[in-house]
């Protein structure tokens, strides 16, 4: 191919041929164009009947390609390849037909073709040849098209142009909205949600302490009905063992010690111990144990706890003081137990550690929402520096827990006024959120007791590393259990007025 003769140089085409100017009718009823490669011809509005004689007619070229030789002498065999026509029809442009080809929309040889835009041009038929009758096509290389006029059209915040669909999706997308963010403002509500523990004055109701302590609790007598391996005996036998005394200064409960293996009755159907429940029960209430030894001892299960025996789980349970097979020091466990309806998993402001959220006592084995309380909060640590005070608050905001060694109690306490709100953050906090403390507590008892394996001693005996099974050890090894017993100062309780 040789390259395309420079500007201004004249050539010749044979653009088509009488025979192909006097085709049959174009049955599309018009001349075929492309959008992309010249302007858009008019189209004749209806099918033109076929002439035979064409002389005159004009008609539109949209030019594809060009070959043209750089030879003067052989500008009568240059071509033009141009749309609208068969390829068998393609021609020669006659003399009469001479054209500039920088007239055509090419600049430069090295382009190849066109430069840029569209190229096309219209002929007419004279005698058989093709006549120019169009000028240069345009070119839109560097064309600056005019902007867009804007303000005919309807903008797309003009609400008065919005079609139904449009307002469906705007009222859609504002539901979804609303529904998060209530949703997400119900969650954080949740989340921040922290019952009002406002300043109560209390005052003094009732004192369990001196010689006469028992003498304010009965003894249950019997089997355990945790399935402890236990006889808990009744008042009589009780001081006739030793297993419950009371001085002036303190109260004693505790395991027996005196049966052994080769003893008649021997103990292979549960060791004799105590569990005694106060004869007066409360609703609400501060209320201030001193504590001065907890019980120790593989296989024990010994609590601190309030609770309606003859309700339970129906009017709740609250464990004061409690944990299982303790030889040495470990954290006191405070327990909420309840029906369904009461849960933990809210804010909460407490020093110790959530172990459960779910009170039910349906749920985890009957583990409650537990809280463990300081390392060294019961066993052998808590004995050597002479025990010290739990504290209850009950009332209708929570159930609160303060644990306070010796040399730590209060002076409002140890005064008789005692003021919660000046001693700081709980051990355990139990507040309202979600569970409705007075609906789930009511009529409680003071209760005090020392099982023997059991549901819970007994289940776990074999990882706290003590020796034997838990009721081979209980029943054969009195002298186990000369440290498993509970020694109180005096028990008070408080009423707000």
């Amino acid at each position: 191919m040789q390259p395309l003769t420079p500007p201004n140089t004249k050539i010749s085409y044979q653009a088509a041929t009488k025979e192909h100017l006097q085709r049959k009718p174009n049955p599309l009823g018009y001349t075929p164009f492309e959008y992309w490669k010249g302007p858009k011809p008019v189209i004749p509005g209806s099918k033109q009947p076929h002439r035979p004689n064409n002389t005159g007619r004009t008609t539109t070229i949209a030019v594809t390609s060009l070959h043209a030789s750089s030879d003067p002498t052989a500008q009568q065999n240059s071509t033009v390849v141009a749309s609208g026509f068969p390829a068998e029809k393609q021609g020669r442009l006659g003399e009469k037909a001479s054209l500039d080809y920088t007239n055509m929309g090419w600049d430069t040889p090295e382009h190849g073709g066109r430069a840029a835009g569209p190229a096309s041009f219209q002929v007419r038929d004279v005698n058989g040849n093709v006549e120019l009758l169009s000028g240069q096509p345009p070119s839109y290389a560097n064309a600056q098209l005019p902007p867009r006029d804007m303000k005919g059209e309807p903008s797309r915040w003009n609400l008065r142009y919005w079609r139904k669909r449009t307002w469906a999706g705007v009222a859609l997308a504002v539901i979804v909205a609303i529904v998060v963010g209530v949703v997400a403002g119900v969650l954080v509500a949740k989340a921040n949600r922290y019952p009002d523990y406002t300043k109560l004055t209390y005052t003094l109701e009732e004192t369990y302490s001196g010689t006469d302590f028992f003498d304010n609790f009965d003894y249950f007598e019997g089997y355990d009905p945790s399935g402890g391996f236990v006889h808990y005996v009744p008042q009589a036998r009780a001081e006739q063992l030793n297993l419950t005394y009371a001085s002036s200064s303190s109260a004693v409960l505790k395991v027996d010690t005196s049966v052994g293996n080769t003893s008649s009755p021997d103990a292979s159907t549960g060791r004799f111990s105590v569990r005694v429940t106060s004869k007066t029960q409360y609703d609400r209430g501060l209320f201030i144990f001193d504590v001065k030894h907890t019980p120790l001892g593989c296989g024990t299960w010994p609590a601190l706890w309030l609770s309606d025996p003859s309700n339970w789980p129906d009017n709740g349970e609250i464990d004061v003081m409690e944990t299982v097979n303790v030889v040495g020091t470990t954290d006191n466990q405070m327990t909420l137990h309840t029906d369904s309806g009461c849960a933990m998993d809210v804010k909460r402001k407490m020093t110790g550690t959530s172990i459960q959220a779910d009170c039910n006592n349906a749920t985890n084995s009957n583990a409650g929402c537990g809280v463990a309380g300081a390392s060294s909060s019961y066993g052998a640590d808590f004995n050597a520096g002479g025990g010290g005070v739990m504290a209850v608050e009950w009332r209708d905001e929570g159930i609160r827990m303060w644990q306070f060694a010796r040399a730590g109690i209060p002076a409002d306490i140890t005064g008789g006024s005692p003021d919660p709100s000046s001693w700081g953050t709980a051990a355990a906090d139990f507040p309202n959120t979600d569970c409705s403390v007075s609906g789930h507590f009511k009529n409680q008892s003071i209760i005090a007791n020392i099982d023997l394996c059991g549901s819970w001693a007994g289940n776990v005996y074999a990882d706290s590393g003590c020796p034997s099974d838990c009721t081979t050890y209980v029943a054969n090894y009195p002298q186990a259990f000369t440290n498993a017993y509970w020694e109180f100062g005096a028990f008070q309780v408080y009423k707000s007025s």
